[in-house]
């Protein structure tokens, strides 16, 4: 009877415990990665922009990506799309927006969301090239990338400093005077139609990639772009003259959607912000050294630096800011030509 009794307390007491085991076991399963076989899920992220592969936006992006990949011990992958083969600026906003896309280069074409995004590149606003930093870092700049964040629902990484704007065209251009009937694409931007049409001529919003094909076809007679893009979308082959309007200062970002961002972990996050600092100060490096090659080049492929006269194009085209910008917007461009 003594032999029964403590042959049913031992499996009694087997069951309690292999239950016990069950449930750790449960719970130290339920903390392991989504993959069934352990490992973890590796996070696909494409990054799109209109450049091609030889641009500085293209090869600092490629440092970004394995930078990222290193941080994050290959957690996160990014895959890069030049050539707006994913679609224009707006295209590939709408479809982080959508969740499609994941990254994108983009600059004053979200001022369609954050109209303080507008001051990205207004017309004669920036002195040269350290005040656009001066601004891009500053108090000002941070409140443009607020607002991005907020009303795009993107959050900028790094930026790229951008060569000044110049006008291309097949005729020389020295004055306002000169662009009557004169064609031109312009980007999805409000103010840059105002500023040109106040300047004399007929501008028209056009996607980047139809660009080459307008020109080609005589659609549009000029456009007008830093001359790194001038260079890497070839319009040297369709254009014969850069007029050196240098009529915008500007800067792009590198954003990615805020819900994208906000899913990952602090250390992710923290990984991804580390990576966009050092591909910072790589595009720098490369925006230093590339810039005047362009301009070398663009000579070289038969392209003529047209000089103008740039005080009577900001004459003519400060009419129009005033008139296209809020008050907030004019408030904010009035801080900027003060920032020393």
């Amino acid at each position: 009877m003594k032999k029964l009794i403590w042959v049913s307390i031992v499996c009694v007491l087997i069951t309690i415990l292999s239950a016990c085991g069950a449930d750790n076991e449960t719970s130290t399963t339920s903390e392991e990665p989504n993959n069934n076989d352990g490992s973890v899920e590796t996070i696909q992220w494409k990054l799109a922009h209109l450049a091609d592969e030889n641009h500085i936006w293209h090869k600092t992006a490629l440092k970004f990506a394995d930078l990222v990949n290193e941080k994050t011990g290959g957690q996160i992958e990014i895959t890069i799309f030049p050539n707006s083969v994913l679609g224009g600026e707006t295209d590939v906003i709408n479809s982080i927006k959508a969740g499609t896309v994941d990254l994108v280069i983009s600059g004053e074409t979200m001022a369609n969301w954050a109209p303080k995004a507008a001051l990205m590149a207004v017309p004669y606003a920036f002195r040269d090239e350290e005040h656009l930093k001066r601004v891009i870092e500053g108090e000002i700049g941070k409140e443009i990338e607020a607002e991005i964040k907020e009303k795009v629902g993107l959050t900028p990484l790094y930026y790229h400093q951008r060569a000044p704007r110049n006008l291309t065209s097949n005729d020389p251009i020295n004055t306002p005077e000169d662009l009557k009937g004169f064609r031109m694409r312009v980007p999805n931007v409000p103010l840059f139609l105002s500023v040109w049409e106040a300047a004399g001529a007929n501008p028209q919003v056009m996607d980047f990639n139809e660009v080459f094909t307008g020109l080609q076809q005589g659609v549009i007679d000029g456009q007008e772009n830093p001359v790194d893009l001038i260079h890497s979308a070839g319009f040297y082959e369709v254009q014969k003259y850069v007029n050196e309007t240098e009529h915008v200062y500007s800067w792009i970002y590198v954003l990615v959607g805020n819900e994208q961002f906000e899913s990952l972990t602090e250390e992710q996050k923290q990984a991804v912000l580390a990576a966009a600092e050092e591909a910072q100060a790589y595009g720098q490096e490369l925006f230093a050294t590339e810039t005047e090659g362009y301009i070398s080049n663009l000579k070289d492929k038969g392209m003529i630096f047209n000089e103008v006269d740039q005080d009577a194009f900001r004459e003519a085209m400060l009419p129009a800011i005033k008139q296209n910008l809020s008050d907030e917007q004019y408030e904010l461009y009035e801080r900027i030509l003060e920032v020393e």
